[in-house]
């Protein structure tokens, strides 16, 4: 019996002791994050890849993947080569240019630029250094053109009459705003001479206005002038007429103020160098059940700026880690998990765009010169710049309310257990994108990502390594974000691949109505 009852008493002991190191165990388990549970195998596998991705598009042997070098070619081969093993086919619709579309640009590169002034009909001699002259075109002339001054050209009508013919002088400010400019030129203006009067000085316009430009080939020339001066230089093309500088600028400032014909004429001409630029867009596709239901669209640029560095620093080379083979690698990944589940009803097009990153020209060829039909596209998806944040980051819409797709990915976000900010802070960085180009050809296109989830992350990263050397693989990647990003981008797939969730004609692939 006693034997019996310290038996009895032992176990009850040990049972006591076992239930409290389970518990602690628990315990421990869900506030230790050495034992708390991490990301799934699926998840792990899917961000080696992404990394592989990354750590090939962006090593040095790419040469930082600038169009229409050695390093498109080996980027474009890449990327062929995962695509076809995933099982897509070419979108472009071409037999004569399979899987790659061609994109033709055209560099300029300011050449040359003279400047002669005219004051009462006699000559006022301006150091060439003192006024910059530049032209959109091949070469432009503008001869003995009178000076309008039309100050700050805001929230004024000018007439064709009153521009035609004549160099439009228009006052820089403290907010320089080029829309001005191009404003008076569209109206026809012979030319535009912009005083220097605010912040900006001529070499820091000379720094940015004289570095190459970039249009598609088939983009107008244009021809249109423009020059800049200082005040010191208008100050001296005014001596001995009518007007001071000063007198113009208070009249600018007047309520009622009219423009204001100069005693000064000018002889303004430019010319630019140009450089003929062949590259490609890639486009493959995931055939849908019915040809007549539609597209989706997943976008991202493979493109970034070469060797942009300056001697004598060593590192030359943009890579473009984050910016953009982060992107095009999480396009290869949703493209992978979507060729795995079943056929969807509508085609799944993925297009990886050149030119991006000099004007997003890349998107506007491809909208120009479109596959299928640009009503068709139910929905576009762009992908930029996603290896920044970490997991569980909510996902933040670039583009929201600008289409109406908003509420189906609301909708897939909830069903997929994200959460998706409900403000507009990501559309400050919504015409730094290729989506944007697609909206202008009137083709519902959004960013849905968590890179845009902690906007403050963002823009550390375009203050930091954003278009630097140092966007490269030096960094380690943040891949939890990106992941995330993959997986929900491939739900928007399903869903809006899916014509019972979203007709054809419906709500989701339409731009909301101009308010």
């Amino acid at each position: 019996m006693k034997a019996g009852n310290l038996g009895t008493g032992t176990l009850t002991v040990r049972t006591a002791a076992f239930r409290a190191l389970v518990a602690f165990a628990l315990a421990f388990a869900t506030s230790s994050p050495v034992l708390a549970a991490g990301p799934s195998r699926a998840d792990r596998e899917l961000e080696a890849r992404l990394r592989s991705h990354i750590e090939t598009l962006a090593s040095d042997s790419f040469d930082g993947r600038e169009p229409g070098t050695e390093g498109e070619a080996k980027t474009l081969r890449y990327l062929a080569k995962q695509w076809f093993d995933i099982g897509m086919v070419s979108g472009t619709n071409d037999p004569g240019n399979e899987w790659f579309a061609p994109v033709t640009l055209v560099a300029r590169e300011p050449a040359t630029g003279t400047a002669q002034f005219l004051r009462r009909g006699f000559r006022t001699v301006i150091s060439p250094k003192d006024v910059l002259v530049l032209t959109s075109g091949k070469r432009s002339l503008v001869r003995n053109a009178p000076l309008l001054f039309v100050g700050q050209a805001r929230s004024q009508d000018f007439s064709r009459t009153e521009l035609a013919g004549r160099i439009a002088v228009v006052l820089d400010g403290e907010t320089p705003d080029s829309k001005r400019q191009n404003a008076l030129l569209a109206l026809g203006a012979s030319a535009v001479l912009t005083v220097l009067d605010g912040e900006r000085g001529l070499d820091a316009v000379a720094a940015r206005r004289q570095r190459s430009g970039y249009a598609l080939s088939e983009d107008s020339l244009g021809g249109d002038l423009e020059a800049f001066v200082d005040r010191a230089t208008m100050t001296t093309l005014l001596k001995g007429t009518a007007h001071t500088l000063a007198s113009l600028e208070e009249a600018a400032l007047a309520p009622d103020f009219v423009p204001i014909m100069l005693d000064v004429t000018a002889t303004l001409e430019a010319t630019t160098n140009e450089t003929t630029i062949r590259t490609h867009n890639l486009i493959g596709k995931l055939p849908g059940r019915s040809r007549l239901a539609g597209a989706v669209l997943y976008v991202a640029h493979w493109d970034h700026f070469g060797e942009c560095g300056e001697a004598p620093a060593e590192d030359l080379i943009c890579n473009g880690a984050i910016d953009n083979a982060s992107g095009v690698a999480a396009l290869t990944e949703v493209a992978r998990r979507l060729a795995r589940t079943p056929q969807m009803d509508r085609d799944i097009y993925f297009l990886a765009t050149t030119a991006e990153e000099v004007g997003l020209l890349g998107a506007h060829a491809f909208a120009e010169n479109p596959p299928l039909p640009l009503e068709k596209i139910v929905a576009a998806f762009n992908i930029d710049s996603i290896a920044i944040a970490p997991g569980k980051t909510p996902f933040a819409i670039v583009g929201r309310g600008m289409t109406d797709l908003d509420k189906d990915i609301a909708r897939v976000a909830k069903a997929e257990g994200y959460k998706l900010r409900q403000n507009d802070e990501a559309n400050e960085f919504v015409k730094r994108q290729d989506g944007w180009a697609l909206l202008q050809h009137d083709i519902p296109a959004v960013m849905v990502t968590t890179s845009y989830g902690d906007i403050d992350r963002m823009r550390a990263f375009f203050d930091g390594d954003y278009h630097r050397p140092s966007d490269d693989l030096s960094h380690p990647l943040k891949l939890e974000g990106a992941v995330d990003d993959v997986k929900m981008l491939t739900a928007l797939g399903r869903w809006f691949g899916d014509t019972r969730k979203v007709p054809l004609g419906g709500a989701a692939g339409k731009l909301p109505s101009a308010k």
